[in-house]
């Protein structure tokens, strides 16, 4: 294992969006099992500090890549083109609009079908943003929109969060 590898080159995996969950899953426990500092023990303290340091960086690199989100950030770095969510929050109009009209449509769901009904249009906008980014970056290349759609689902995941807190208030 080396230390400069990426996320992609550290479990041998193509660095795209489109990744197998399942490989994803038997490399990390393959990767763990190399790492694991109790195969160190002989070797003594200071070389049970670097596998626990791999293995840190192991479990790392494996929350970034089987989260198609932060793998879709993280290909955007990778080649250029940070998310920055923090200082650009620049969004197409008519995504503002949508976000404004999902607002109002939560402040106004009184019951748990509204919810529901509303969780289920946004899962489906999310879904459509996932295949959006593995098209600008899988065929396209397309890193500069593709970390305009991770900012906008980003957006999307927190509207989500306020749908589970309104679930909540409505005692489901």
């Amino acid at each position: 294992m080396n230390l400069q590898s990426n996320d992609f080159e550290l479990f041998g995996v193509p660095e795209r969006f489109a990744q197998d969950r399942a490989a994803l899953d038997a490399r990390w426990k393959e990767l763990q099992k190399e790492a694991h500092p109790d195969k160190f023990a002989a070797q003594g303290i200071a070389a049970q500090r670097v596998a626990m340091q791999w293995s840190v960086r192991i479990n790392e690199a494996y929350q970034r890549l089987k989260d198609p989100m932060r793998r879709a950030a993280y290909l955007c770095e990778l080649h250029g083109a940070p998310i920055q969510a923090h200082d650009n929050t620049a969004m197409p109009p008519a995504f503002l609009m949508q976000q404004m009209e999902w607002r109002e449509a939560l402040e106004d769901a009184s019951t748990p079908a509204a919810v529901d009904a509303l969780e289920d249009e946004v899962m489906q906008a999310r879904k459509a943003g996932l295949a959006q980014c593995e098209a600008l970056i899988d065929q396209q290349g397309d890193y500069p929109a593709a970390a305009q759609q991770v900012r906008a689902l980003m957006f999307i995941a927190r509207f989500a969060d306020d749908i589970d807190r309104r679930r909540e208030q409505l005692g489901q």
